[in-house]
């Protein structure tokens, strides 16, 4: 038993540690004692799915870092990608010069946020588990093919996952679906298409969804771990990212019909109980932060803030009725932000009158959650001509969260372009923070050759300094100008990418 202990402890270590003498795409070579004496048991499956999971989580140690870059962990890259671009965000004190000009559309392929490496380091981990753990099942006759099957799908989903956030915030990027090994490999990759890659990605979750695990058992792994019901809503997702609506919809429906999540009523616990503790029945999946393993947001929003709210998000997104202080949206005041210095409080929080301590800062970071699956889902009808079922879910959201009449929008559901804007607007309060916000207005904005170049225009106008309004509008009027630039230090390594067209 020990000595099996010390094994999975070693095989974590190598999954956080491992290096090469090639850091392309950082896709290290597995240690050769991985493939001589680990791949023998479905424990020791467990232990590398175990591994993944404990990737997304933490930050990658000083080895696996380049010369002078920043050592950011995949939650704090999802909250940065999503909402760094948008209109929701301010400059905190402690900003680096890095995300500040990104903030103002200022983006260098120097920038230390546009590597992809901690992606790619998970998407590794994934790959190794997808090539070796199969041969297992000759090794270990305890292990059956559904339980492999079940480690399968969560590698898959997560290599899934990973590819879907690249696509969406780099555009078109090299697919690898092989381990690296050994420092033979080729690591000389081009990149795939955008197209290429959604249909990667959902090609991975047809088959996690046929492998895939219902209910593990208990309430933290049902949340913290790939469920059937994470892969059906980030199918939904990605369908809407590929224009197709009627596969969104019947993903969506998937969550919402098994009958296994619903919107918690907007009383005085709710926030204490969706955010602060975590894994409630709104819950889809989640990123199991502990006090063992603290989040990262409690210095990046609180202690050495580098982001802020935007000094109009109280009034404009959440509204504020000044003739009753008591008649608020329960998503904004102590629970997206504090009024007054519009600290963002979502993640840091204990309740709506204090925070959490330093060292209880565990707060999770949310992937999906059921009003998300919701709104997808009135997203795709409204897309289909189906305004008039797209309302009636805005506002069951809009009852649970006590929304302000203020905030309500007389839409004709008729208007396709009305309902978008209404969803968007309620998807802003609802998910303000975690990481959604750029990546839904550019999904609506892209469609139909940028027929809603307005949605990112508009975004623009709310967020950008004054002095930078004209030039920041300029470069969103060109569509590459909407994704990342390939780091230079990628382009070094790989002379098989080719810089996104904007950043030459």
């Amino acid at each position: 038993m020990q000595t099996k202990i010390k094994t999975i402890l070693a095989i974590l270590l190598i999954f956080i540690t491992a290096t090469s003498c090639d850091d392309y795409l950082d896709l290290r070579p597995e240690d050769g004692i991985v493939r001589e004496e680990f791949w023998k048991t479905k424990e020791d499956i467990q232990a590398a799915v175990i591994g993944i999971y404990s990737s997304l989580l933490k930050r990658p140690p000083a080895a696996q870092i380049p010369t002078g870059g920043t050592d950011y962990n995949i939650s704090e890259y999802l909250f940065m990608f999503g909402e760094i671009r948008g209109d929701m965000i301010a400059p905190g004190g402690n900003i680096t010069a890095d995300q500040r000009d990104i903030t103002t559309s200022n983006i260098l392929s120097s920038n230390d946020l546009t590597s992809w490496a901690a992606f790619y380091r998970v998407i590794n981990y994934c790959n190794t588990v997808i090539e070796l753990a199969p041969a297992v099942i000759n090794n270990d006759p305890t292990l059956t093919q559904q339980q492999l099957n079940n480690f399968l799908s969560e590698a898959l989903a997560i290599r899934a996952y990973m590819y879907f956030t690249l696509a969406r915030t780099f555009k078109d990027v090299p697919i690898k679906l092989t381990a690296t090994l050994s420092d033979k490999d080729n690591f000389q990759i081009a990149k795939s298409s955008q197209n290429d890659v959604f249909a990667q990605v959902i090609k991975d979750l047809t088959l996690a969804e046929e492998y895939a695990v219902t209910d593990y058992g208990n309430v933290a792994s049902n949340k913290g771990r790939i469920t059937v019901y994470t892969i059906n809503a980030m199918q939904a997702d990605v369908y809407l990212w590929m224009d197709k609506y009627t596969e969104a919809l019947t993903a969506a429906n998937k969550v919402i019909d098994s009958g296994k999540f619903e919107l918690i009523e907007g009383n005085s616990s709710w926030f204490n109980r969706v955010f602060a503790l975590g894994n409630t029945t709104e819950s889809i999946f989640e990123f199991q932060y502990t006090t063992q393993n603290l989040n990262p947001f409690y210095d990046m929003f609180f202690q050495r803030p580098e982001f802020i709210a935007a000094p109009h998000v109280l009034e404009d997104v959440f509204g504020v009725d000044f003739s009753n202080a008591n008649n608020r949206d329960v998503r904004g005041e102590r629970c997206a932000l504090i009024p007054g210095t519009n600290e963002i409080y979502k993640f840091i929080g204990r309740n709506t009158e204090e925070r959490k301590a330093l060292q209880e800062s565990d707060t999770h970071w949310f992937v999906y959650r059921y009003a998300d699956v919701l709104l997808l889902k009135a997203e795709a009808l409204a897309e289909l001509g189906k305004g008039d079922e797209a309302l009636p879910i805005i506002d069951e959201i809009r009852t649970k969260r006590k929304a302000i009449s203020l905030t309500a929008q007389n839409v004709n559901t008729s208007n396709k372009s009305e309902v978008i804007d209404y969803i968007l607007a309620e998807r802003a309060r609802e998910f303000a923070f975690e990481g959604k916000r750029w990546f839904d207005v550019l999904r609506n904005a892209r469609r139909n050759n940028y027929e809603r170049l307005d949605l990112l225009i508009s975004m623009a106008l709310i967020s950008a300094p004054a002095d930078q309004q004209q030039s920041i509008i300029a470069k969103l009027e060109d569509p590459n100008s909407h994704y990342f630039p390939i780091n230079e230090y990628d382009l070094y390594t790989n002379k098989a990418l080719v810089q996104n067209p904007f950043y030459k």
